[in-house]
């Protein structure tokens, strides 16, 4: 049963300035070589990834029109990023500078809605960059105090405008808009048991599925109706609803995904995912959105209550190794200061002979940084990234070796040439990219490259709003670290440790996910399973059922046969 604040909680829920309501919006301080072939036909070290039939793929086969993203840009990536504002006459525009600062979490699409001062919601919602889908005479239609705010990102086909969030939907007492950051695990069979009861679908989101449950809720006043639509959902979600006079904002009980507060002068009220969203707006950083917590606004002041408390959070390690910015605060640790000791752990523990370090920026130079400073090599700029490359280029007939990456990513020969050179990354996914870093450095004249991974290997699929491929594309899942440096053909590799990244954190280690380093889940995915970024997320062809390729069956017990708990068919999990 959810309690209001002011009855005894979990810890985790309560916060000292946060009486039920609380008119002053007061808050206190922060407290030899191997081949595609090879990679996957090696045994996994995911148990979970062993049921995956083999992919048969040809990576000699290009097409004239070259997308680099599907290959080159070989990182896992965040779903999205989310701001509600409240209480400023410019809501919807300091929403847009919000969202700018957070388009590093999403580039395909990016939406606003406010609450009019006719009490009418407003939206305006488009496919591309931010500055791509607003102008002056967009913002122009959604005055209001009132805001929310979403930017989006998928992997396959289109970004299909009905997809773009924040998705607006009316009900009997009025109408509610939602800004979702996560993945809900158990989407399938919630929305199995909803179009059972008669609800009709025009997307494939997981984040339709929510206003679905808020609809049909008994509940009075709403923000009951969201308590009890979020105690029904498992998995990952930081939300961020608006109605006509409220905001309200929710995270899951196990805090996988961020969710920061603050306040500008002027009082109002911000939500974002990052600090730096408030960074750029002039917000104050109050405090995050405590795991499980339920945060409503609105012109009584803040009221904050408990969803279901959990004695330890789980939070996304990855946003500090790599989706987050570094001038970022994020479950209440800076990312640069992550990053920086990340490098020094790996210089301490995988020392080699080196003339410069070198980064893969962007996400590389803080950690290529403190490896640098700890091993008393210089680091410079080996690497210069193109920040203007677009999607999509038109590749010559006669074709460049590399080139999704040479597009991206130009060595500079005088730091290079003739150099022993320690280059640092985040992480290593399929190893693509790593391998083409590699070839390009030593073209460029260095006489030995040393990779240093800011990371532990990637073993296991992530089912928490972050796309990241399957299990059997991973390479650490199928290959070594010596297979692995053999692979990408570098002189040395070293990753960095599990237990020294669980170390480095100190009292907080208990408090993260390690899933996709170990393969054990906090919430374990049932039923049919929504891998966050595939092409079932775009909706762009018929039902999922249709698109029964895109499941393949899941592990079973040693001593029970799987079965799906809706229909006592094959139990199907994605991975």
């Amino acid at each position: 049963m959810t309690k209001p604040a002011d009855e005894p909680t979990s810890s985790l829920c309560k916060h000292p300035s946060f009486s039920p309501i609380s008119k002053t919006l007061s808050f206190p301080p922060p407290q030899s070589s191997q081949t595609r072939k090879n990679l996957l036909k090696t045994s996994s070290k995911n148990p979970i990834s062993d049921v995956i039939s083999s992919i048969e793929s040809n990576p000699d086969d290009q097409n004239s029109l070259f997308d680099y993203n599907d290959d080159d840009d070989d990182k896992p990536r965040e779903e999205c990023g989310v701001v509600g504002i409240y209480g400023d006459p410019e809501a919807s525009r300091l929403c847009y500078l919000a969202l700018h600062a957070l388009q590093h979490r999403g580039q395909e699409g990016a939406g606003i809605v406010v609450a009019a001062p006719d009490g009418v919601l407003k939206s305006v919602t488009g496919v591309g960059l931010v500055s791509e889908v607003f102008n002056e005479s967009k913002l122009d239609q959604l005055p209001g105090n009132n805001a929310i705010g979403h930017v989006r990102y998928s992997t396959a086909g289109q970004s299909m405008l009905k997809n773009v969030q924040p998705f607006v939907a009316g009900y009997r007492f009025g109408r509610v808009g939602v800004a979702h950051n996560g993945n809900v695990v158990n989407y399938q069979t919630l929305r199995h048991e909803l179009e059972e009861n008669g609800s009709i679908f025009g997307t494939s989101s997981d984040t339709e599925v929510v206003l679905h449950l808020i609809a049909i809720s008994k509940q009075r006043p709403f923000f009951l109706r969201i308590i009890e639509a979020c105690e029904k959902l498992k998995g990952a979600y930081s939300m961020v609803f608006i109605t006509e006079d409220k905001l309200v904002a929710v995270r899951d009980p196990l805090g996988f995904r961020p969710l920061v507060m603050g306040r500008r002068s002027n009082g109002a009220i911000v939500f974002a995912s990052e600090t730096c969203a408030l960074d750029l707006i002039e917000a104050t950083y109050e405090r995050e959105v405590n795991p499980g917590e339920v945060l409503v606004i609105d012109e009584d002041g803040i009221q904050s209550l408990c969803l279901m408390p959990h004695s330890e959070p789980k939070s996304c390690i990855f946003e500090h190794i790599y989706f987050s910015l570094p001038n970022s605060i994020v479950f209440g640790m800076s990312v640069y200061e992550s990053r920086r000791k990340f490098g020094e752990i790996l210089a301490m523990e995988a020392p080699v002979d080196c003339d410069v370090v070198i980064a893969v920026p962007d996400s590389g130079v803080v950690a290529a940084l403190g490896y640098a400073a700890k091993a008393g090599v210089p680091f410079q700029q080996g690497l210069i990234r193109s920040h203007y490359v677009g999607r999509t280029f038109i590749e010559p007939s006669q074709k460049i070796r590399d080139f999704g990456v040479k597009l991206k990513l130009s060595p500079v020969r005088a730091v290079l040439d003739g150099k022993r050179v320690v280059v640092v990354d985040d992480s290593i996914v399929r190893g693509t990219t790593s391998s083409k870093i590699v070839r390009l450095l030593k073209e460029a004249g260095a006489k030995e490259v040393h990779m240093r991974i800011a990371s532990p290997p990637i073993i296991a699929s992530c089912y928490y709003g972050v796309d990241t491929p399957s299990s059997e594309e991973l390479i650490s899942n199928r290959m070594n670290v010596e297979e692995i440096r053999d692979y990408i053909g570098s002189d040395s590799l070293a990753f960095l440790g599990i237990d020294s990244l669980k170390k480095m954190l100190d009292g907080n280690s208990g408090n993260f996910c390690y899933a996709c380093f170990s393969g054990k889940y906090p919430v374990q995915p049932s039923g049919k399973v929504k891998r966050v970024g595939d092409f079932v997320d775009d909706g762009l062809n018929g039902s999922v059922e249709s698109i029964d390729g895109g499941w393949l069956h899941g592990t079973k017990d040693r001593n029970e046969k799987d079965v799906d708990i809706n229909n006592e068919q094959d139990h199907k999990v994605r991975v």
